[in-house]
């Protein structure tokens, strides 16, 4: 098969990927094996490639918003069969037994495993991958506009909720790349008034475009006090504008893998029951939620589309935010 390889990561570096010929992969006991047809290009893959992530292994197919259909099915799996379109997201697998799989956790998990960083991901022809946390898609969704949902969707849903935003609330939305475009049309779907931030003055129409109430730069001043805000963009400075936006009692959810360093702070910022919190992957249901609530919906993902062996151009673009929405790359 054709896979883009990660064999050293090194921000210095401007093409990280190269194009070889690997053996297809084989679906285990318990797994399938899809014939990929499109995987988004996310802001983690980034921060993989550049080595912000410690990696567990190199070298490495990155990838984890994988679209396709099963081919393979290995021994023992019931939930697929071959020609059924699925989808793989960042989590992997789970050990199910730690502490926080007990309790409901698995985001959390002592020993869990993302694909494209334990295990190879989707920029590539075929995928392998454990049919427990394999997911069919919903109908509606051609496999680039479904590719985004398995992450940039899925993290955007977790930080909503982890931001406890209610309905009809106020949110700010911090960057307006992939997560953020899926993010706000979950919030207008409650009826909330969403406010975003974000130095690109195309991401800014463009988030006007999907019900914005207002866009403007992470330093200028909203109209209004915030009940709830999500940060996507990886900056830490931004988390100190985020609290001086946050009216007391309100919370800030950072959404992103990896973040510069946050500056220090008057303990001001976060008197006033104001509560300051991550996003850490996610779990098998909130992924099995966004993809029912993508269909009622309905979502509709902007994406730019590039080929497989184009996946460091894409890769750049997301590092610059010239991508208006979610990059994809069309494998078949």
């Amino acid at each position: 098969m054709r896979a883009m390889v990660l064999a050293s990561a090194d921000s210095s570096v401007q093409d990280h990927l190269a194009l070889q010929e690997l053996p297809a992969p084989q679906a285990a006991a318990g797994q399938v094996r899809l014939r990929v047809h499109a995987c988004g290009v996310c802001h983690t893959d980034l921060h993989i490639v550049e080595g912000d992530l410690t990696l567990p292994r190199l070298p490495l197919v990155p990838g984890h918003q994988i679209v396709g259909v099963v081919d393979q099915v290995g021994a023992g799996v019931t939930r697929f069969r071959a020609g059924d379109r699925a989808g793989l997201p960042w989590l992997r697998s789970a050990c199910g037994e730690c502490r926080y799989c007990r309790a409901g956790q698995e985001n959390l998990c002592e020993r869990i495993e993302f694909n494209g960083f334990h295990a190879d991901g989707g920029f590539a022809e075929y995928v392998v991958a454990p049919a427990a946390y394999t997911y069919h898609l919903p109908a509606g969704f051609d496999d680039a506009r479904a590719a985004p949902l398995l992450c940039a969707g899925v993290i955007g849903y977790r930080a909503l909720r982890l931001s406890e935003i209610k309905p009809g609330g106020r949110l700010g939305l911090y960057g307006f790349g992939a997560s953020a475009h899926v993010s706000i049309q979950v919030a207008r779907h409650w009826g909330c008034e969403v406010y975003v931030f974000t130095r690109s003055e195309e991401h800014r129409a463009h988030a006007r475009s999907l019900g914005a109430v207002w866009a403007g730069d992470a330093r200028d001043d909203a109209p209004e006090l915030l009940d709830s805000a999500v940060i996507f963009a990886p900056a830490g400075w931004i988390v100190l504008e985020a609290l001086r936006a946050l009216r007391p009692g309100g919370t800030v959810a950072c959404a992103g893998i990896h973040m510069s360093d946050i500056p220090q702070m008057p303990y001001d910022l976060l008197y006033g029951e104001r509560t300051l919190r991550t996003v850490a992957n996610s779990t098998r249901q909130d992924v099995e939620e966004l993809l029912q609530l993508a269909a009622e919906i309905p979502i509709h993902s902007d994406v730019e589309i590039h080929p497989l062996e184009a996946a460091n151009e894409a890769l750049a673009r997301v590092k610059h935010s010239d991508v208006r929405g979610a990059a994809v790359l069309q494998v078949v």
